[in-house]
Protein backbone atom coordinates (compact mmCIF):
# COMPACT_ATOMS: atom_id res chain seq x y z
CA UNK A 1 0.00 0.00 0.00
CA UNK A 2 1.13 3.49 -1.04
CA UNK A 3 1.60 6.13 1.75
CA UNK A 4 -0.52 8.99 1.56
CA UNK A 5 1.00 12.18 0.43
CA UNK A 6 1.46 14.46 3.40
CA UNK A 7 1.17 12.28 6.61
CA UNK A 8 4.58 10.80 8.11
CA UNK A 9 5.95 6.92 7.10
CA UNK A 10 4.73 4.75 9.92
CA UNK A 11 7.64 3.23 11.51
CA UNK A 12 8.53 -0.28 10.74
CA UNK A 13 7.88 -2.74 13.77
CA UNK A 14 11.28 -4.24 14.94
CA UNK A 15 11.14 -8.06 14.64
CA UNK A 16 11.35 -10.19 17.96
CA UNK A 17 15.13 -10.83 17.22
CA UNK A 18 16.23 -7.29 16.97
CA UNK A 19 14.80 -6.37 19.81
CA UNK A 20 16.53 -9.10 21.91
CA UNK A 21 19.51 -8.15 20.21
CA UNK A 22 18.91 -4.51 21.08
CA UNK A 23 18.42 -5.42 24.96
CA UNK A 24 21.67 -7.82 25.18
CA UNK A 25 23.75 -5.25 23.85
CA UNK A 26 22.15 -2.31 26.06
CA UNK A 27 22.42 -4.79 28.75
CA UNK A 28 26.47 -5.65 28.62
CA UNK A 29 27.21 -1.97 28.31
CA UNK A 30 24.94 -1.31 31.24
CA UNK A 31 26.47 -4.43 33.62
CA UNK A 32 30.41 -3.24 32.47
CA UNK A 33 29.79 0.73 33.14
CA UNK A 34 27.24 -0.33 36.51
CA UNK A 35 28.08 -3.91 37.79
CA UNK A 36 25.43 -6.40 38.46
CA UNK A 37 23.88 -4.35 41.58
CA UNK A 38 23.97 -0.85 39.81
CA UNK A 39 22.56 -1.64 36.54
CA UNK A 40 18.69 -1.83 36.67
CA UNK A 41 16.40 -2.99 34.20
CA UNK A 42 14.48 0.62 33.46
CA UNK A 43 18.07 1.81 31.83
CA UNK A 44 18.84 -1.33 30.15
CA UNK A 45 15.66 -0.80 28.67
CA UNK A 46 15.96 3.02 28.02
CA UNK A 47 19.28 2.23 26.06
CA UNK A 48 17.66 -0.44 23.84
CA UNK A 49 15.04 1.65 22.81
CA UNK A 50 12.27 -0.77 24.28
CA UNK A 51 9.72 -0.23 27.06
CA UNK A 52 10.39 -2.41 30.78
CA UNK A 53 7.41 -4.40 29.90
CA UNK A 54 9.46 -5.60 26.49
CA UNK A 55 12.30 -6.24 28.35
CA UNK A 56 10.40 -8.40 30.88
CA UNK A 57 8.32 -10.23 28.09
CA UNK A 58 12.12 -11.56 26.80
CA UNK A 59 13.70 -12.14 30.09
CA UNK A 60 11.92 -12.88 33.43
CA UNK A 61 14.08 -11.20 35.45
CA UNK A 62 17.73 -8.98 35.90
CA UNK A 63 19.73 -12.31 36.53
CA UNK A 64 18.59 -14.22 33.23
CA UNK A 65 19.89 -10.91 31.37
CA UNK A 66 23.06 -10.97 33.40
CA UNK A 67 23.22 -14.43 31.78
CA UNK A 68 22.14 -13.92 28.09
CA UNK A 69 24.57 -11.04 27.99
CA UNK A 70 27.72 -11.70 29.82
CA UNK A 71 28.03 -15.41 30.77
CA UNK A 72 26.88 -16.92 27.26
CA UNK A 73 29.47 -14.06 25.41
CA UNK A 74 31.88 -15.49 27.73
CA UNK A 75 31.27 -18.47 27.18
CA UNK A 76 31.50 -18.34 23.14
CA UNK A 77 34.86 -16.38 23.66
CA UNK A 78 36.40 -19.23 25.51
CA UNK A 79 35.41 -22.04 23.01
CA UNK A 80 36.90 -19.45 20.17
CA UNK A 81 40.08 -19.03 22.49
CA UNK A 82 40.36 -23.07 22.71
CA UNK A 83 39.81 -23.41 19.29
CA UNK A 84 41.73 -21.02 17.50
CA UNK A 85 44.37 -18.81 19.88
CA UNK A 86 45.52 -22.26 21.46
CA UNK A 87 45.79 -24.12 18.36
CA UNK A 88 49.61 -25.23 17.73
CA UNK A 89 52.03 -23.06 16.41
CA UNK A 90 52.63 -23.93 12.25
CA UNK A 91 56.43 -25.20 13.53
CA UNK A 92 57.49 -27.17 16.40
CA UNK A 93 57.79 -25.20 19.69
CA UNK A 94 59.83 -26.28 22.77
CA UNK A 95 57.96 -26.60 25.97
CA UNK A 96 59.02 -23.21 26.93
CA UNK A 97 57.97 -21.37 23.54
CA UNK A 98 54.91 -23.04 23.78
CA UNK A 99 54.11 -21.99 27.35
CA UNK A 100 55.54 -18.65 26.41
CA UNK A 101 53.03 -18.01 23.36
CA UNK A 102 50.19 -19.52 25.98
CA UNK A 103 50.51 -16.95 28.28
CA UNK A 104 51.11 -14.35 26.36
CA UNK A 105 47.82 -15.01 24.39
CA UNK A 106 45.60 -15.61 27.55
CA UNK A 107 46.80 -11.93 28.83
CA UNK A 108 45.79 -10.72 25.63
CA UNK A 109 42.28 -12.43 25.74
CA UNK A 110 41.96 -11.49 29.19
CA UNK A 111 42.59 -7.92 28.68
CA UNK A 112 40.08 -8.06 25.72
CA UNK A 113 37.14 -8.93 27.86
CA UNK A 114 38.23 -7.52 31.30
CA UNK A 115 34.87 -5.61 31.35
CA UNK A 116 32.91 -8.28 31.05
CA UNK A 117 34.73 -10.67 33.34
CA UNK A 118 34.68 -7.97 35.67
CA UNK A 119 31.04 -7.45 35.61
CA UNK A 120 30.77 -11.61 36.63
CA UNK A 121 33.86 -10.92 39.40
CA UNK A 122 31.36 -8.02 40.88
CA UNK A 123 28.15 -10.31 40.68
CA UNK A 124 29.67 -13.24 42.20
CA UNK A 125 30.72 -10.95 44.83
CA UNK A 126 27.49 -8.94 45.68
CA UNK A 127 24.74 -10.94 44.13
CA UNK A 128 25.38 -14.73 43.93
CA UNK A 129 22.14 -15.90 45.02
CA UNK A 130 20.33 -13.73 42.22
CA UNK A 131 22.84 -15.79 39.55
CA UNK A 132 20.80 -19.05 40.21
CA UNK A 133 23.79 -21.31 40.74
CA UNK A 134 25.16 -20.70 37.87
CA UNK A 135 28.37 -20.60 38.71
CA UNK A 136 30.66 -21.29 36.65
CA UNK A 137 30.95 -21.02 32.73
CA UNK A 138 30.93 -24.35 30.81
CA UNK A 139 33.71 -23.36 28.16
CA UNK A 140 35.73 -21.96 31.11
CA UNK A 141 35.69 -25.34 32.62
CA UNK A 142 36.46 -26.55 29.45
CA UNK A 143 39.52 -24.80 29.33
CA UNK A 144 40.80 -25.72 32.72
CA UNK A 145 40.85 -29.69 31.81
CA UNK A 146 42.19 -29.38 28.78
CA UNK A 147 45.00 -26.88 30.15
CA UNK A 148 45.06 -29.81 32.86
CA UNK A 149 45.47 -32.50 30.66
CA UNK A 150 48.23 -30.30 28.61
CA UNK A 151 50.55 -29.90 32.10
CA UNK A 152 49.78 -33.74 33.13
CA UNK A 153 51.06 -35.03 29.24
CA UNK A 154 54.47 -33.49 29.42
CA UNK A 155 55.37 -34.00 33.16
CA UNK A 156 57.36 -36.93 33.74
CA UNK A 157 57.36 -37.30 37.11
CA UNK A 158 55.21 -36.30 39.95
CA UNK A 159 54.06 -32.52 40.21
CA UNK A 160 53.45 -31.05 43.59
CA UNK A 161 50.70 -29.81 42.84
CA UNK A 162 47.73 -31.14 41.07
CA UNK A 163 47.83 -29.86 37.63
CA UNK A 164 43.85 -29.15 37.96
CA UNK A 165 44.46 -26.62 40.32
CA UNK A 166 47.88 -25.30 38.78
CA UNK A 167 45.57 -24.61 35.73
CA UNK A 168 43.48 -22.76 38.11
CA UNK A 169 46.05 -21.10 39.69
CA UNK A 170 47.89 -19.77 36.82
CA UNK A 171 44.45 -18.74 35.49
CA UNK A 172 43.34 -16.58 38.25
CA UNK A 173 47.20 -15.10 38.33
CA UNK A 174 46.74 -13.86 35.35
CA UNK A 175 43.05 -12.55 35.83
CA UNK A 176 44.18 -10.51 38.66
CA UNK A 177 47.18 -8.81 37.23
CA UNK A 178 44.36 -7.82 34.61
CA UNK A 179 41.23 -7.33 36.64
CA UNK A 180 43.06 -5.18 39.46
CA UNK A 181 46.36 -3.76 37.04
CA UNK A 182 45.47 -0.19 37.59
CA UNK A 183 45.16 -0.43 41.27
CA UNK A 184 48.52 -3.14 41.55
CA UNK A 185 50.72 -1.35 38.93
CA UNK A 186 51.12 2.13 39.98
CA UNK A 187 51.78 4.47 37.30
CA UNK A 188 55.75 4.91 36.59
CA UNK A 189 56.47 1.31 37.90
CA UNK A 190 57.10 -0.63 34.59
CA UNK A 191 56.33 -0.67 31.32
CA UNK A 192 53.50 -2.21 29.65
CA UNK A 193 55.40 -4.94 28.27
CA UNK A 194 57.23 -5.67 31.37
CA UNK A 195 54.19 -5.95 33.42
CA UNK A 196 53.09 -8.50 30.49
CA UNK A 197 56.73 -10.27 30.82
CA UNK A 198 56.68 -10.63 34.39
CA UNK A 199 53.10 -12.05 34.27
CA UNK A 200 54.44 -14.43 31.75
CA UNK A 201 57.85 -15.17 33.87
CA UNK A 202 56.18 -15.44 37.46
CA UNK A 203 53.72 -18.17 35.60
CA UNK A 204 55.90 -20.37 34.07
CA UNK A 205 58.18 -20.59 37.00
CA UNK A 206 55.05 -21.92 38.71
CA UNK A 207 54.17 -24.04 36.38
CA UNK A 208 58.21 -25.18 35.47
CA UNK A 209 58.83 -26.07 39.13
CA UNK A 210 55.59 -27.97 39.44
CA UNK A 211 57.76 -31.57 39.90
CA UNK A 212 59.39 -33.30 42.20
CA UNK A 213 63.20 -32.92 42.08
CA UNK A 214 64.07 -36.28 43.11
CA UNK A 215 61.11 -38.04 40.19
CA UNK A 216 59.15 -40.26 41.99
CA UNK A 217 56.93 -41.84 39.32
CA UNK A 218 54.54 -40.46 37.03
CA UNK A 219 51.63 -38.13 38.33
CA UNK A 220 48.49 -39.40 39.91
Amino acid sequence: MNSVPGLPKRRKRRSTVENRDRIIRAAANEFESSGFTGATTAAIARNAYVTEAQLFRYFVSKAELFRESVFKPLNRHFLDFQSSRLAPAGRAETTAEQSRRYIDELQQFLTEHSKLLMSLVVAQAYAPGSLDGASEIDNLRSYFQRGAAMMTGRMTARPKVDPKLMVRVSFATVLGCILFRNLIFTPGLATDEQIRAAIRDFVMEGINGNVDTDGAGAPN
